[in-house]
């Protein structure tokens, strides 16, 4: 089911609720159509933007039996993004764990101790556990904005590349829905670059 966040903003662009949504849908939509053939018919019959179709086109899916792509019966909804940058490893490492570093994952946090079960919370409001700690190849933690309803579980591996780079890796499950899948793809994808940017910039 659809998480607090999309339906926050799908009553905000839409003027309807989710549930009026489903109840709309469940009286206009014949349950063989295709995903375009949703999302068409919600733009056309709801002058719904093309951006809002296709997202209550593929939350509807769901409804309708059908598994979006990102969802796994184990993991729940995920996001797996990552870059490979111009840095050695250990040089990628110290960075991210650094006070600077961990304001692109974590937060701006005032204490942090890279150790199993240390909790965190950043000012912005972030908060979570870390669960696993491998010094320069892998960190998970339970990862939560103050805003979503559940805690999702967040894995970040650093990663040898050939050329004396470095792959960081992000992967991130148990998100609430599809909706949160994609804000967070955008959001890590941007925080990859901005970790890109800084490295590139500081002196070797």
């Amino acid at each position: 089911m659809p998480g607090s966040i999309f339906r926050q903003e799908v009553m905000q662009a839409t003027g309807s609720t989710w549930e009026e949504w489903v109840i709309r849908l469940q009286q206009s939509v014949d349950p063989q159509w295709s995903h375009e053939g949703i999302a068409a018919h919600i733009g056309e019959q709801y002058e719904a933007s093309e951006q809002w179709s296709e997202w209550l086109a593929v939350m509807y899916g769901q409804v309708l039996g059908r598994i979006p792509v990102g969802v796994t019966k184990d993991a729940g909804v995920q996001i797996g993004v990552r870059k490979t940058i111009a840095a050695s490893k250990e040089r990628v490492w110290d960075y991210l764990v650094s006070q600077e570093g961990l304001k692109l994952w974590a937060g701006d946090v005032s204490s942090f101790i890279l150790q199993k079960g240390e909790v965190y919370q950043s000012k912005e409001g972030l908060f979570g556990k870390l669960t696993v700690v491998k010094p320069y190849h892998k960190l998970r933690l339970t990862w939560q904005r103050p805003e979503w309803d559940n805690p999702s579980r967040l894995q970040m591996y650093v990663l040898s590349a050939k050329g004396d780079k470095t792959t960081v890796a992000i992967h991130q499950e148990m998100l609430d829905d599809i909706y949160v899948r994609e804000v967070m793809r955008r959001h890590w994808e941007e925080k990859l670059n901005e970790l890109t940017r800084r490295l590139q910039d500081e002196p070797m």
